[in-house]
């Protein structure tokens, strides 16, 4: 597993990177909630009443690494995260500031 820091406009977020065979698992997480990969079920984690949103890949096939994330495009979010503001089409870096 990696972890790197993600600089946001006002705090700074975890990154994390975990291999899994051929694909990577990956999130970057803030103190409030996070964005991952579409292996992530943003359902599931609104039963906590955490917010989540997972992107898809802007350029390539799969997500590899965290500038993916702050890259991608929402293609989900949970409703923890729609009342934060976090809508598909935004990338991540956008949804990560609203966290």
């Amino acid at each position: 597993m990696e972890q790197v820091k993600v600089s946001l406009t006002r705090k700074i977020a975890d990154g994390y990177i975990i291999p899994l065979g051929p694909a990577n698992l990956v999130a970057v997480m803030t103190d409030v909630g996070m964005v991952g990969c579409g292996a992530f079920d943003v359902a599931a984690l609104d039963s906590f009443s955490y917010p989540a949103a997972k992107v898809r890949p802007s350029i390539g096939p799969s997500i590899v690494d965290t500038d993916d994330i702050l890259n991608g495009i929402i293609k989900e979010a949970n409703r923890s995260a729609l009342g934060r503001g976090i809508r598909a089409g935004m990338t991540g870096r956008q949804a990560l500031e609203l966290l």
